[in-house]
């Protein structure tokens, strides 16, 4: 078993049942067992910034799954909860990102472990802090605590 870590964000529909869904369809797959789910934040969009806020939130698995099968698992459920990909980063039903996988480095032409702009976005390290706090983010050597920095977009939204 691998210890990963990924981001989920929902902006458009229901979007804290959306995340919900998303969680309880990742623990039902053969070969994903959650671990632990961080508190929802909702969050500023980033980049396409004519959207509405996103919630976001971060979940600690356990996986027998390859870093290729399960992003295929990921953009499954993405793709469940009717993921349109329209805009780059545009609105989106369910966004699910392979955060950290173990403590390895993946580089391949679909699939980036650590997630390339993770160490920029509070979104993502202010979630990942709250479970995560002591873990190395291999490209660094730093833990997520020293990586998280303060961002007054990012505001608690439920424990």
């Amino acid at each position: 078993m691998v210890q990963a870590y990924l981001g989920l964000g929902s902006n458009i529909g229901d979007r804290e049942q959306q995340l919900q869904e998303a969680i309880r369809l990742l623990d039902s797959t053969e070969g994903i067992e959650v671990v632990q789910t961080s508190p929802i934040y909702e969050t500023a969009p980033v980049g396409y910034t004519d959207q509405p806020n996103f919630l976001n939130l971060c979940i600690e698995i356990n996986t027998e799954l390859k870093p290729q099968a399960l992003l295929k698992h990921c953009l499954e459920t993405e793709q469940h909860l009717h993921r349109v990909r329209e805009i780059r980063w545009g609105p989106r039903t369910l966004d699910v990102d392979i955060l950290l996988y173990g403590d390895e480095v993946v580089e391949e032409e679909d699939l980036s472990i650590p997630h390339p702009r993770m160490n920029e976005r509070a979104f993502v390290l202010i979630p990942l802090n709250d479970i995560a706090s002591n873990k190395v983010e291999p490209r660094s050597n730093q833990t997520i605590g020293e990586l998280v920095m303060a961002d007054d977009t990012v505001k608690k939204y439920k424990d």
